[in-house]
């Protein structure tokens, strides 16, 4: 039985063999930008978002973060039984940013931000 790819597993984020030329002169900028176009498909692919994105920098996150004003209203009008629902997604609940930036050789490195 083959196993599916979970959304946790990350792609990888080297560009594909070939795509500019590893023992050449440095890729310029616009080629620079292309890398990250890339990387950032894959990105998108297994689950993140763009938060911003600049020439040669991108910042993705994933995950949500909890509603606390829709939470503290349900708690109330179910009589605090939904607080223990609140309780569970505060504790488990994780927003997960990365900064991806190209550096002048081409090479993508990646920043985990809290």
């Amino acid at each position: 039985m083959k196993r599916r790819r979970t959304v946790r597993e990350s792609a990888s984020i080297e560009p594909p063999p070939g795509y500019y030329a590893a023992g050449a002169e440095p890729p310029d900028a616009a080629q620079r930008a292309l890398i990250l176009d890339w990387v950032v498909s894959r990105r998108i692919a297994s689950g993140w978002r763009v938060e911003s994105r600049s020439g040669s920098q991108v910042v993705l996150v994933r995950g949500q973060p909890v509603n606390h004003v829709l939470h503290a209203f349900l708690t109330v009008f179910s009589c605090l039984v939904w607080g223990v629902v609140w309780a569970g997604l505060a504790l488990v609940n994780r927003v997960e940013r990365e900064a991806l930036t190209v550096d002048a050789q081409g090479r993508v490195v990646t920043v985990s931000a809290p």
